[in-house]
């Protein structure tokens, strides 16, 4: 069974950038479409951003424009870098397949805070 495992979250102020990383050995990576998700408190979580096998990328309306994915298949990793960074952006980010077919890992906290 596969489990991600993410990295990459912190502390930052609003308008600051992380960038979240995330790799998933032991799993034919290429073949999968990948996502970012993300669960604040009290929420369900959420599909921010997607890329699929080939790089196209799909975004929620709320991280348009200020985050990006991108994977490397050689090195079974997805990235989201993340701009312009808004307290509503506070969350447990997770990676996982675009339909949540494996293990979840145990994300990276992103807190967004002055």
């Amino acid at each position: 069974q596969v489990q991600p495992v993410e990295s990459g979250g912190g502390l930052v102020q609003p308008g600051g950038s992380l960038r979240l990383s995330c790799v998933a050995s032991g799993s034919i990576f290429s073949v999968y479409a990948m996502g970012w998700y993300r669960q604040a408190p009290g929420k369900q979580r959420e599909l921010v951003a997607t890329i699929t096998s080939r790089g196209v990328t799909v975004y929620v309306d709320s991280v348009k424009e200020r985050f990006t994915i991108s994977r490397d298949n050689a090195k079974k990793m997805v990235y989201l870098q993340m701009n312009s960074l808004k307290p509503e952006d506070t969350a447990v980010y997770y990676c996982n397949t675009n339909t949540g077919l494996w293990a979840w890992g145990q994300g990276t906290q992103v807190t967004v805070s002055s």
